[in-house]
């Protein structure tokens, strides 16, 4: 289902300055679909318009082929003209931005494997069974890179989660009848208490959500109450680049236990609901000075009232926004604006 959605993406295109308000919606979507059919505005077969959207005078366009969105990006201007209309409307044309789960990368540690299986052959199983992922050189010390969707990488953490666990329920059978392999057995048992996340704690003493870190980071902001436990309960949380391991543990009653599932639960269901919902847009600083910082800066900072659930994120190199889409969309529009009315003023 990720993967189909990434696709959908990559072949929608979001329309800003529809009219609002002149026509009923469905003929509105009506006259949207003839435009982006037109050979003359490099259109195609159109699979679906979705209008009236969230955002007023938004509306996303999905085509049959992307090849059909990289022609419809190319036209200088788009205008919207039909005999239902008593004049023509410019309209802005820019690709869907990206989901926020489209492209995470993960370090995985294969090291605990290597006394069982040859490890580069592993891992061809892995690339056999997870096309959708991309995976680096494997390291010296068992370490690989792999990129791909939150998803689809969390698919094969599970599998190999699974595979180690049942590696350390081997061991602990062949340690009634030798001690050999102590190294690995106490690595296997590592991993398996570390991320319990898919085995949770047979006291039921722990368990382990992973998370996109962009949507943790929404969830924090904007959904703090899904975090909010009782005494009983302690929620810590490691982040390592674009992965956010939560922590639910239990603080000492013994009877927290059922607690632990519940919040687990309404953490993943939240970050469900949001994995659907948001998306990412990038800003690049051009010349990376102090000035050019704080101009961006004070551009986020002065719209901030008007789209109180986009996320900001400032790095050294760039900011991401996150949100829904057609908001994202405006609003880095309108930082670019802001920055470059600012840039002309000086």
């Amino acid at each position: 289902m990720a993967t189909g959605q990434a696709a959908k993406s990559a072949r929608t295109v979001v329309i800003t300055g529809v009219p609002d308000g002149l026509l009923h919606n469905d003929v509105m979507t009506d006259i949207l679909m003839i435009h982006f059919q037109m050979s003359k505005n490099n259109g195609g077969d159109v699979e679906e318009v979705k209008y009236p959207t969230m955002k007023k005078g938004v509306a996303y366009v999905t085509f049959e082929d992307q090849e059909v969105v990289e022609s419809v990006l190319k036209k200088d201007e788009h205008r919207l003209e039909d005999r239902r209309l008593s004049r023509y409307y410019p309209l802005k044309v820019t690709r869907y931005c990206e989901n926020v789960f489209s492209s995470v990368t993960s370090v995985l540690n294969m090291s605990i494997f290597k006394d069982q299986f040859v490890l580069e052959d592993l891992i061809e199983e892995f690339k056999k069974k997870s096309t959708a992922l991309s995976f680096g050189p494997l390291q010296s010390n068992g370490h690989i890179s792999v990129q791909g969707s939150f998803p689809a990488i969390k698919l094969l953490r599970d599998f190999l989660l699974l595979k180690a666990k049942s590696l350390s329920k081997k061991d602990k059978k062949e340690e009634s009848k030798s001690h050999q392999r102590p190294k690995r057995r106490l690595q296997q048992h590592r991993l398996t208490t570390e991320t319990s996340n898919f085995v949770h704690d047979a006291d039921g003493e722990k368990q382990v959500v992973v998370l996109d870190t962009d949507i943790y980071h929404y969830m924090k902001n904007f959904f703090s109450t899904t975090f909010l436990v009782n005494d009983d309960v302690v929620i810590s949380d490691i982040t390592d680049g674009d992965i956010t391991t939560v922590y639910i543990e239990n603080a000492g009653s013994r009877s927290a236990a059922g607690q632990l599932l519940r919040v687990k639960e309404k953490i993943e269901n939240q970050s469900v609901e949001l994995h659907k919902a948001l998306r990412k847009e990038r800003i690049y600083y051009k010349e990376h000075t102090r000035d050019e910082k704080r101009r961006y800066k004070w551009a986020c900072e002065s719209l901030k009232p008007d789209y109180p659930y986009v996320l900001i994120i400032p790095y050294d190199t760039h900011i991401d926004v996150i949100g829904n889409s057609s908001e994202v969309f405006e609003f880095t529009k309108e930082v670019s604006n802001k920055t470059q009315s600012l840039f002309q003023t000086r």
